[in-house]
């Protein structure tokens, strides 16, 4: 951009000074006052505040115990979230691409957020559009505007043509001025207004507030029921109040949204802590349910950069050999060092000839007219005047059979990354045809090979998701056979049954799925097909997590259930990608995929706890308020039996490692545990307090023995959830036990609680109900099937 740099200086610092800045708040994570709002003012707190107020005014304040989960909940919640929205800021900082822009005639390189109105923006391949503006300068600019329109193909950018943020250039470089900036942009209004740009979907938080929606329905004609019951059938106002106030509390499931929250939470920052950045809450559940993982070979399995090999001169007759002269009148080196040095934004295979040729080898090849590489073209060229009109590609797009094209074969099947240098007779007519160009207008010159360089830990990754029932699926726009190759060599499965896109079906979407179903390797892929392969994927019913670096990976990241970027990418690739992978590590894929299923297993596990307790509640609320009857336990005993079999182990389950792979069906599943086992536990305490209750003993005695059997029936509960029992799990569902044996025991303690085991016929009443009931609740979990052994 020479040319630029003498007729547009950009802005001054005076004027930066006072121009609007382009400030857009980061989407990796909502403010403060939004996170205290979102754990202060819920629905649950209300409801157990004014349940609290009500034990305070007629209860004895021992029962209010419960009141204090609304401050445990806010203040575990607002921190757990805090620390997560400050890793997330401090990740998204690191994430943020530096903007090229040119002010007081100089080129610098700025944050995002410091880029003002009318600045003089530079763009290059790769480069994501973060504001609006009219473009000044294009040397062969592409921009594609997909995400904004839906249309696939680049559009060509020429000087007072219109740009829109939220596209990003592919080919060529540019500059235009921005015109809009910050909540002004085109793509700030969209995402502003819910449009194209939304966060991932969540079947667990779905789920979970459809089961909180019912449960509140349900909650007040039971809990009207149970007051009116309470009130009817008690002389004295303060039992009937407690006993209300115990079987509503019971009924709502507290602690599941807070134990939700903090295992995302807690989700981000141990992949924050590897330098993993989750752009959306969301993807944490996503990266539990993929069983399809799309990968680019270029920089996941291949690392970053490739090293010029050897150029090898084509003979007369087509083919090429290494220990073949230079034809006459070819100057192979000179060519390539020309091409190479015209895009002031090389890509890897321009840098690599760089390197080899560190600056042009011979005077005049100055360039005319010019065709930037695309990862659609697949080709790149320019008019060198006098010296001729060359052209840089891959051979099996740009010839079309013969010597030097099986040559080039030859050597792409080793796994070699192979171009093809020729000479043309008119540039305009390649980029007129389609995207093969006419064998006959090309004259192969020379064969360029290069290196590319093998990520050290791929085997092993790649090996992870094979023993975790991933299936891989190699997608690359690289000859096949190259590949393959690759493939083949990292002990990739089918990875020697590799199959030409170009070949494939693309209107025939069935086909298409069948073809990805069984086959695991595809070359020269397109990115229009990278974006059909994702779909056809998910009309099969899989869930596709999608990686890559480069532009051409942008439509498919989009569209995959998850999308994963690798930090050194490009920035409209991180932009649109849910996950990036910041120090560029292939291995951290594996730990990325394990934190996703231990969050959405665990979750599920103590969404068995929460909603156990509260079908419990409610059956045992109805059956009380129907009767008539006294309540069986007052909201102390709730809050002991809560905090040991649910709170407590909640905490900790919710945290464990685990690799089980999420499936579809949470709601479901976990209905079929919770529904029974609530149902089975409120039959067994209210069987409980009916015995006890009809004997000679004290209302407290006969609570007591309630207790006995809510306890022991839901911490088998806990122990069916807590399988399989390691070392761990089994000490802490003893401990649970043990905690409450000396409640029981302690003077202290069961004064405060109000327990009274004073009655021994009760207690082993109690205990015999739990056994029985334990036996059911276990029957009822193996014929539903909704845990593993």
């Amino acid at each position: 951009m020479d040319g630029l740099t003498l007729t547009a200086p950009g802005l001054t610092s005076a004027q930066v000074a006072g121009a609007k800045a382009n400030h857009v708040p980061r989407r990796s994570s909502r403010s403060l006052s939004a996170i205290l709002r979102a754990n202060v003012f819920t629905l649950f707190n209300l409801v157990i505040g004014v349940l609290w107020a009500l034990i305070l005014i007629f209860g004895e304040w021992q029962d209010g115990a419960f009141g204090l989960v609304i401050v445990a909940n806010a203040l575990i919640g607002i921190i757990q979230e805090v620390r997560a929205k400050r890793t997330l800021d401090k990740l998204a900082v690191i994430n943020e691409a530096p903007v090229r822009v040119r002010r007081d005639g100089e080129e610098r390189q700025i944050s995002p957020r410091d880029v003002v109105l009318g600045d003089l923006i530079l763009l290059g391949p790769g480069d994501r559009l973060l504001v609006d503006g009219e473009v000044v300068h294009a040397e062969g600019l592409e921009v594609d505007e997909s995400l904004l329109t839906g249309e696939a193909d680049p559009v060509h950018k020429q000087p007072g043509e219109q740009v829109l943020s939220g596209s990003f250039a592919v080919a060529g470089s540019g500059a235009f001025v921005a015109t809009k900036v910050g909540t002004d942009a085109y793509a700030v209004r969209l995402a502003e207004e819910a449009s194209r740009f939304h966060l991932a979907h969540s079947e667990l938080r779905a789920g979970i507030a459809n089961f909180i929606k019912y449960i509140t329905w349900l909650v007040i004609p039971i809990g009207a029921l149970l007051i009116y019951s309470q009130l009817h059938n008690s002389a004295d106002l303060g039992t009937a109040i407690t006993g209300a106030v115990a079987g509503i509390v019971t009924m709502i499931p507290e602690g599941l949204v807070l134990t939700t929250s903090i295992a995302f939470a807690v989700g981000v920052v141990r992949l924050g802590r590897r330098s993993c950045l989750v752009q959306e809450l969301p993807a944490i559940e996503g990266l539990a349910r993929v069983d399809v993982l799309c990968l680019d070979k270029t920089g996941t399995l291949t690392a970053a950069g490739m090293d010029l090999d050897q150029v090898l001169p084509v003979h007369p007759d087509g083919s090429a050999h290494a220990a073949l002269t230079q034809p006459d009148g070819q100057p192979i080196d000179a060519a390539l060092a020309a091409l190479a040095h015209l895009d002031s934004r090389p890509n890897a295979t321009a840098e690599a000839i760089r390197a080899g040729y560190p600056a042009a080898t011979a005077d005049g090849w100055q360039a005319g007219a010019t065709v930037p590489f695309s990862s659609a073209r697949k080709w790149s060229g320019a008019d060198f005047g006098e010296h001729g009109t060359w052209v840089l590609g891959a051979p099996d797009v740009l010839l079309q059979g013969g010597d030097c094209y099986d040559r080039a074969a030859e050597l792409a099947a080793t796994g070699t990354r192979v171009l093809v240098l020729c000479r043309a007779t008119d540039l305009a007519a390649l980029t007129d045809t389609a995207s093969t160009p006419p064998g006959d207008t090309l004259l192969p010159v020379a064969l360029v090979t290069f290196k590319q360089r093998i990520r050290p830990d791929a085997r092993d990754t790649l090996r992870y998701f094979a023993q975790q029932g991933v299936n891989l699926k190699i997608i690359s726009g690289d000859n096949t056979q190259a590949v393959s190759a690759i493939a083949t060599g990292l002990g990739i499965p089918g990875g020697e049954r590799a199959i030409d896109a170009r070949t494939l079906p693309h209107d025939d979407p069935d086909k298409l799925g069948e073809l990805l179903d069984s086959h695991t390797v595809f070359g020269r892929v397109t990115p229009r097909q990278k974006r059909e392969f994702v779909t056809a994927l998910q009309s099969r019913g899989h869930t596709v997590a999608m990686t890559g670096d480069g532009v051409n990976d942008v439509l498919a990241l989009k569209d995959a259930d998850l999308g994963i970027a690798m930090g050194a990418g490009s920035p409209a690739t991180k932009a649109v990608a849910q996950v990036v992978l910041l120090d560029d590590k292939f291995a951290t894929l594996p730990h990325v995929v394990g934190e996703g299923r231990r969050v959405l297993a665990n979750i599920e596990r103590v969404a068995n706890l929460f909603l156990t307790k509260t079908f419990y509640a409610i059956v045992l609320s109805l059956l009380v308020g129907v009767a008539g009857v006294a309540f069986p336990f007052a909201p102390r005993h709730s809050t002991l039996t809560n905090a040991l079999v649910i709170g407590i182990p909640a905490f900790f389950l919710a945290l464990a490692p685990t690799l089980e792979r999420a499936k579809p069906g949470f709601v479901p599943r976990v209905l079929r545990f919770a529904v029974p086992a609530g149902v089975l536990c409120a039959l067994a305490v209210l069987l409980s307090f009916w015995a006890a209750h009809n004997g000679s003993s004290s209302l407290l005695e006969d609570q007591t023995a309630a207790v006995i059997t809510l306890f022991l029936t839901t911490w088998w509960v806990l122990v069916l959830i807590a399988r399989p029992l390691n070392w761990w799990r089994a000490a802490m569902v003893a401990a649970m036990a043990v905690l409450f044996c000396v409640g029981l025991s302690l003077p202290l303690i069961r004064e405060f609680f109000a327990l009274e085991p004073g009655d021994p016929t009760n207690d082993l009443i109690a205990v015999g109900i739990s056994v029985v009931a334990a036996f059911l609740i276990s029957v009822s979990v193996k014929v539903a099937g909704t845990l593993r052994p």
